[in-house]
């Protein structure tokens, strides 16, 4: 049965968790938006994914900064500062009595007196949802990987809607998850505009050939904040890593292949296209796990509480 990244060890604390939603913490059961909602009408807004460990939030900084400058690129206000916010996060935690969970932050420009897209008929401050859910990647994913399959869908080109922008509008990366979920794989392999190899649809990709990692240039990606880990973790042991346009022929014939994100970090990608790359994780996988892991400790033991 194929399954994908974000799958997870089911945990019926979910099922009473409190919601954040503009600043109010609510159950779940009756936590909502209006159906006049930015986000829910249009797809107008920005989100992140955030992984709390030990009661603190990693990579919060990069977190927040992707976050503004995604909501100044669309010149929506967030309403709150950074140091509100960052709060806001914190009591959805401690509000759930959660020490490890995955938070997803959602801001949407507000709701809007009319279905229109002009932003100038928004009539409210912008729509600020925190949820926090007890979720772990399946360990089977972490151990053993994923198939991908390359879709046809491409990543757009920035003139049409830019790929470094992490908006609720996700239709390119659904419509690639759809095809590769119909290919019997686990996720979608993407190529750029000109054919190379960008990125999967809710995952960065990386190979590995002759002991140097490649990702790709990044022009048609979102700014991962676990991919630009990756790549610090790289340099900062000593292993070449590289980003740079490459095809299709130097991935099927690479020794190992793998994804990052917030969600499950590292991952093995053990098939892509039908030719098995590995059973499994490689070497490099499972040293770049171990990095990441220890990366993640250093984070949030420098992190205070606000």
């Amino acid at each position: 049965m194929a399954q994908g990244t974000h799958d997870f060890v089911r945990d019926p604390r979910n099922d009473a968790i409190l919601i954040n939603v503009s600043g109010t913490l609510v159950p779940r059961a009756q936590a909502s938006v209006s159906v006049f909602d930015s986000g829910f009408m249009l797809g107008d807004g920005v989100w992140e994914g955030i992984r709390v460990h030990k009661g603190r939030m990693a990579f919060l900084d990069q977190h927040l900064d992707r976050l503004w400058e995604g909501a100044k690129a669309i010149a929506m206000d967030i309403g709150i500062d950074r140091v509100a916010l960052t709060q806001r996060l914190y009591d959805t935690i401690e509000g759930n009595g959660m020490d490890a969970c995955h938070i997803r932050l959602m801001v949407t420009r507000g709701i809007r007196s009319t279905p229109y897209q002009d932003p100038r008929v928004v009539i409210s401050p912008a729509t600020i949802v925190i949820i926090a859910e007890y979720k772990d990647p399946l360990p089977s994913t972490v151990e053993k990987g994923l198939s991908l399959f390359t879709v046809h869908v491409r990543r757009g080109d920035p003139a049409v809607q830019d790929p470094k922008l992490n908006s609720h509008s996700k239709l390119n990366c659904i419509t690639a998850c759809i095809q590769a979920a119909q290919a019997g794989a686990d996720e979608a392999l993407m190529l750029d505009p000109h054919g190379f190899v960008a990125t999967c649809n809710s995952t960065h990709f990386f190979i590995v050939r002759k002991g140097e990692v490649w990702t790709s240039s990044g022009d048609y990606c979102l700014a991962g904040i676990t991919r630009s880990n990756v790549i610090r973790i790289c340099r900062e042991n000593d292993i070449p890593v590289f980003e740079k346009n490459f095809s299709l022929t130097e991935v099927h014939g690479a020794d190992e292949a793998f994804v990052t994100g917030t969600f499950a970090g590292v991952v093995p990608a053990h098939t892509i296209d039908g030719r098995v790359l590995t059973e499994g994780r490689g070497p490099m996988v499972e040293r770049l796990q171990g990095l990441y892991k220890a990366l993640i400790e250093r984070d949030i033991a420098g992190r205070g509480r606000p």
